[in-house]
């Protein structure tokens, strides 16, 4: 019983949905979320997100990795932005692309690879308010 105290108080915000098709970092990035107290899910490509999204879950973040096989980050923004439903949850773009590519995706903030965990960790208490 007291293991669910302990998850719905280190569990305040919705998910923050990492799309990443580097299974090390996603993992990375995962582990690093919840030692923060946050939810994290992980898929590997767009489609999976798509999936993941539209089966109801509704994360606070996006972390979008842009190359990946099956769907890569442009087309799943591109779907994402076609549901309204969708639309309107925020997304931070990770690529070790230049920024300028990513440009026409309307990202709310675009991260760099190799990431810089600790302005990640900023990024996402921007968008993740505490709404106890």
């Amino acid at each position: 019983m007291s293991s669910d105290v302990r998850a719905t108080s280190t569990t305040p915000h919705r998910p923050i949905l990492i799309v990443e098709d580097d299974a090390d970092l996603r993992e990375m990035m995962a582990q690093l979320l919840t030692l923060e107290g946050y939810c994290a899910e992980a898929v590997a490509n767009g489609r999976d997100a798509l999936e993941y999204l539209h089966r109801g879950g509704r994360p606070d973040l996006i972390l979008l990795d842009l190359m990946m096989p099956v769907m890569d980050g442009w087309e799943f923004r591109r779907r994402q932005r076609e549901d309204p439903a969708l639309a309107s949850v925020p997304m931070v773009v990770l690529s070790a692309l230049d920024q300028a590519r990513a440009a026409d995706l309307g990202g709310t903030a675009f991260l760099k690879k190799p990431l810089d965990f600790d302005r990640l960790l900023e990024l996402v208490r921007q968008h993740c308010r505490d709404t106890r």
